[in-house]
């Protein structure tokens, strides 16, 4: 009987009864399931009221559980057992973890699967994990617990067409407490069955879906995963893409066959499905295929560097591309095995946000870059009451003054002169964002503008809202000053596979474009920018920003700037200001770059 046929015949019970009696008390009917209580004799006369409550609430399925002959013929009983509650035990987790994965190992999936929370999911997983993987010999070894965590180590043999490798690896698993019977199982997910599958995930042994690559550098130098670990996503999303076509021979390997692939995302109506694409991923070779060559335009000296600095922070991302051209030159994570941030990252840009809408402001007349300009301690729009960090003011002074200083209410006064749509069509037709229509040849974000009203609209001005943003859509944006135009960013040449590159659908007027230079170029040698900066040249400008989010103690830290025919993007977050931490980040990119 199920939980709600449980609860039901305890009230029609205690109903009848009037009270619960008094826990282990002779001759007086106890609380059912307490210890020390007698069970509960029930007159017959009584017995048809409470079997009529219990059959109008659950069904005659109820009787059976309640009723049945006592042994001195006044009727059925009541004795149910207590539901254990809390967490689970030591020797509950080391009991059901060893249940668990004794089954497994013996192959027994029906079994294995009826020690979890969610049997049909396990029993899925299980066969397809003994029937898709080939590996035999399993064997499976509990380590330490850790309160309810067991960590375990797998060894197994992974046998495929006459060839055969040792295969092994360490997973986790968890043990829950089911609410409506106590019952310990192990809480399912994908990751138990192997730590790199999630949902619709399987592990696969065959022929490979795509041949390998040897993708190599602008100057034909090999990038792999081991010399540059963040590239390690990219380097298997190249393979998926361009495997068939850089003319290799796949080989036959055990790997994660995603549910949803790069492969199949390229093939979905928007790019943003690709945005969220994770490829499929190789775990064991068991006979190496022929290579083809696929030539990316990544700097390796500069993707060399952008992996030593971002390994020096915490939750850093950061990209170099080529402002003349739009080709990537670099692109590093500070965790180069978890999700792509510097691609496919999705953050409030703060107020890097400030040079597109400065592009708005001083196009329609709003703002000249030494014309005076209001910057209060605070303005209100929309509801909200807005303010500047720390709350400073300039008193008389222009706009330049307020871009240089970051200042929050010089943006959002104007709010109310623009349009709803005014900051998106914007972002959109002149800096070629939030149009899901990017192809730089593996998965990426080419950020969200979305068109927003009162408030919200007001804090999109200065990058909070709704806009979203990644390293790689700031490093384009400095770009796009830098050249005067949009040029949408590439990792592989459109020659390789005949794709079109996005393109703006207008470009911005000379004056505005040298506008944002000057304002860019004040702020690295005057402003907010002019610690990480300094001692770099004429030629470059900078803007810094913070982003808050909930539940973070700091703020995310930007930085987007230009050197010469280098512009960078880069964000460390919970870094605080993004001069003080992504600015060093880009300063350091800039050197490694002369």
């Amino acid at each position: 009987m199920g939980k709600r046929g449980r609860a039901s015949e305890r009230k029609g019970i205690k109903n009848i009864t009037g009270r619960p009696g008094t826990p282990g008390t002779p001759g007086t009917p106890g609380t059912p399931g307490t210890p020390g209580a007698k069970s509960a004799k029930v007159h017959p006369g009584v017995l048809g009221g409470v079997a009529a409550v219990v059959v109008c609430g659950v069904g005659i399925a109820a009787y059976s559980l309640i009723g049945g002959s006592s042994d001195d013929g006044e009727g059925p009983t009541v004795d149910e057992k207590p539901v254990a509650a809390g967490p689970p035990t030591a020797a509950e987790v080391r009991a059901t973890t060893q249940d668990f994965l004794t089954a497994w190992e013996k192959g027994d999936v029906a079994k294995a699967a009826a020690f979890t929370d969610d049997r049909t999911a396990a029993k899925t997983a299980l066969t397809a994990y003994a029937k898709d993987s080939h590996l035999t010999r399993v064997k499976l070894a509990p380590g330490k617990r850790a309160g309810a965590k067991v960590p375990f180590s797998v060894t197994s043999t992974v046998s495929y067409e006459g060839k055969s490798k040792p295969f092994a690896y360490e997973s986790e698993l968890t043990v829950v407490r089911r609410k409506h019977d106590g019952k310990t199982l192990v809480g399912w997910q994908p990751s138990v069955v192997h730590p790199d599958l999630k949902d619709g995930d399987r592990l696969v042994t065959g022929e490979a879906g795509d041949p390998p690559i040897k993708a190599v550098d602008r100057d034909g130098g090999e990038l792999t995963k081991a010399k540059y670990p963040s590239l390690g996503t990219v380097l298997d999303s190249l393979r998926e893409k361009y495997g068939d076509k850089a003319g290799g021979q796949a080989g036959v390997e055990l790997r994660v066959v995603r549910k949803d692939s790069a492969k199949d995302a390229e093939k979905s109506a928007t790019a943003k499905d690709d945005a969220k694409a994770t490829p499929d991923k190789t775990l064991l070779t068991l006979s190496p295929g022929t290579p083809g060559t696929l030539k990316t335009t990544f700097d390796a000296s500069l993707q060399a560097a952008a992996e030593k600095e971002t390994g020096k922070r915490k939750q850093a991302a950061v990209v170099l591309v080529k402002p003349s051209t739009g080709e990537i030159l670099a692109a590093a994570n500070s965790k180069p095995t978890g999700f792509n941030i510097a691609f496919q990252g999705s953050l409030a840009p703060g107020s890097t946000m400030k040079v597109i809408t400065s592009s708005l402001l001083l196009e329609k007349k709003l703002a000249g870059v030494d014309k005076k300009h209001p910057c209060p301690k605070y303005v209100t729009y929309g509801g909200w009451k807005f303010q500047n960090d720390d709350k400073f003011e300039i008193k008389d002074g222009t706009f330049r003054a307020s871009f240089a200083r970051s200042c929050n209410t010089a943006f959002i006064s104007q709010a109310k002169k623009l349009q709803d749509d005014s900051l998106t069509k914007q972002a959109q037709e002149v800096f070629g964002l939030g149009r899901d229509n990017w192809s730089i040849g593996v998965p990426s974000f080419d950020a969200a503008i979305p068109v927003q009203s009162d408030a919200q609209m007001g804090a999109s001005l200065i990058g909070q809202g709704g806009v979203r943003m990644n390293p790689l859509n700031m490093a384009s944006v400095a770009a796009t000053v830098k050249s005067g135009a949009f040029k949408q960013p590439y990792l592989v040449s459109p020659d390789v596979d005949k794709r079109t590159l996005a393109t703006a659908p207008r470009k911005m007027s000379g004056a505005t474009a040298s506008a944002l230079r000057d304002l860019m170029h004040y702020t690295a040698v005057a402003g907010t920018a002019v610690k990480p900066m300094s001692g770099l040249g004429s030629d470059m400008g900078a803007k810094t920003g913070s982003a808050e989010v909930d539940g973070q103690k700091k703020p995310n830290g930007w930085f987007t700037a230009y050197r010469g025919d280098l512009a960078a993007g880069a964000v460390v977050q919970e870094g605080g200001h993004g001069g003080d931490s992504a600015g060093p980040l880009v300063r350091a990119m800039f050197l490694a770059g002369q």
